[in-house]
């Protein structure tokens, strides 16, 4: 489904509001420009289609080929833990400055004490866990303190990995790494200009050796000779993303002349389009080389879908159910005392348990669970739609409901419930056809092009498909 003329108007505001003067002096294509890059990438598409496995709603390809921790990262299992936030290199399109230690952080939480990250993953149901920066050998005690207290609690049933420029690596470290259970390793060659050196020393002993890097579109002819080497070597995966524009980025990637794209956040076009025409390369040559296009919109929508449905399960009421897009859903009837009354007894009668709905101390609100849907006769009843959001916070902020997560005796961390967007109202025909559509998944019944249904789709379902070009 294509981001209606609205969604696709906030998302502009929204890079205006963020890069503010600079935003006059970035490159936008024109229309026919669009509509030509839009061509291209739905004749590379085309020639994937019977060749590769799209999945997570169209966001990523080649999905039957995946590392183990990128398995892991589609199921939503996977912590990301930033070790440190320092870097000895300094390329082009890092999205952030790189130049502070900082402690080993997730999701905003951080942590002194591996025994408390450990405690972090067993509790919320974690199977894989990387280490990330940064650079990770910057601080190679530190990174190895933590990848030892993961293994050495989980052993096989976390798998590990690390994310290195590669150029701190020693055989003494390639040893520790291992000897700490290390499964997997990832090197970002664009930050050597592509020396292929350093792997040597992992490859035979770390299990997994994979390149992740982003899709630079000037660098795609070199990208190609490489990938037959790659191979040869013993790299398993390679791992492609798209550029994307930040703050501390933004005056190198405007020197390199790139074409811009609007969106949730503002990305490089044609990287896109050189990921899937690398990934092809590698299908029609034979190269044998599993190639997983990153796009910037799976990461940014599917990672928080599984945060978000992490978090929700502590916040999530028994009348309430998680979306599959990861929101709380709050489903209240309006009506009269009597006639509300009269609603419970009949759920009462049908035996159903008294845990799936709640009603106002007026009497004239009765919040319901879906299950309870196909007992009511909405005529004379209003229905009002709340979406809420369940966020991981280091500390109160008093601003919102919230509960307590203990990790350990000397760490706590916090889940707190937000709104998000306005309640939504519906009239009994609108609430008719939101329990079709919504509730009992006959997903292709037409709805009105309006701002309402526009929202609650949001609110629902994922977007499909890759990125938007406007």
């Amino acid at each position: 489904m294509a981001l209606s003329m609205k969604r696709r108007s906030q998302q502009i505001a929204a890079n205006q509001l963020e890069y503010q003067e600079r935003y006059q002096t970035l490159t936008f294509p024109l229309q026919p420009e669009l509509e030509a890059a839009t061509q291209k990438r739905t004749t590379l598409l085309a020639s994937l289609e019977d060749k590769v496995k799209i999945g997570c709603h169209g966001s990523k390809l080649d999905m039957e080929q995946l590392s183990p921790g990128c398995k892991i990262c589609v199921e939503g299992r996977w912590s990301c833990l930033f070790i440190n936030g320092l870097c000895n290199c300094s390329c082009f399109y890092c999205p952030t400055s790189q130049d502070e230690i900082d402690l080993p952080m997730t999701n905003s939480v951080s942590f002194r004490h591996p025994a408390d990250y450990v405690d972090y993953l067993e509790r919320f149901g974690f199977t894989g866990a990387s280490i990330s920066g940064g650079e990770p050998l910057l601080t190679p005690k530190r990174s190895l303190g933590f990848l030892y207290a993961i293994k050495r609690h989980f052993g096989h049933k976390m798998h590990t990995w690390l994310y290195t420029n590669g150029t701190l690596l020693t055989e003494e470290l390639v040893q520790q790494l291992h000897d700490c259970g290390l499964d997997e390793i990832r090197f970002d060659i664009g930050a050597t200009d592509y020396n292929l050196q350093p792997l040597r020393k992992a490859i035979g002993n770390i299990e997994t050796v994979t390149v992740e890097i982003p899709a630079i579109p000037e660098e795609l002819p070199r990208l190609k000779r490489l990938l037959p080497e790659l191979r040869d070597r013993g790299v398993k995966h390679l791992n492609l993303h798209q550029l994307r524009l930040t703050p501390h980025n933004y005056r190198h990637l405007v020197k390199r002349g790139y074409r811009f794209l609007h969106g949730e956040k503002i990305t490089v076009l044609d990287s896109e389009l050189a990921a899937l025409e690398l990934l092809l390369e590698t299908i029609e040559n034979g190269t044998d080389l599993p190639v997983n296009y990153c796009s910037f919109v799976y990461k940014n929508r599917f990672q928080a879908l599984a945060a978000r449905q992490r978090n929700g399960l502590y916040q999530r009421k028994s009348y309430e159910e998680l979306t599959e897009n990861g929101y709380l859903r709050t489903l209240t009837l309006h009506g009269s005392k009597p006639q509300l009354a009269t609603l419970q007894q009949h759920f009462t009668d049908r035996w159903q348990n008294s845990s799936l709905w709640a009603v106002s101390r007026s009497g004239e609100q009765l919040t319901i669970h879906p299950k309870l849907w196909p007992l009511i006769d909405f005529s004379g009843l209003k229905l009002t739609l709340s979406y809420a959001v369940a966020r991981q916070l280091p500390s109160v902020t008093y601003r919102n409901p919230f509960i307590k997560v203990a990790l350990s005796p000397r760490q706590e961390l916090i889940i707190e419930r937000g709104k998000a967007c306005n309640d939504l109202e519906l009239d009994t025909e609108q609430t008719e056809l939101f329990g079709k559509k919504f509730l009992f998944s006959q997903r292709n019944l037409p709805v009105p092009d309006e701002d309402l249904w526009d929202e609650i789709h949001s609110r629902e379902w994922p977007i499909e498909g890759l990125q938007d070009y406007y």
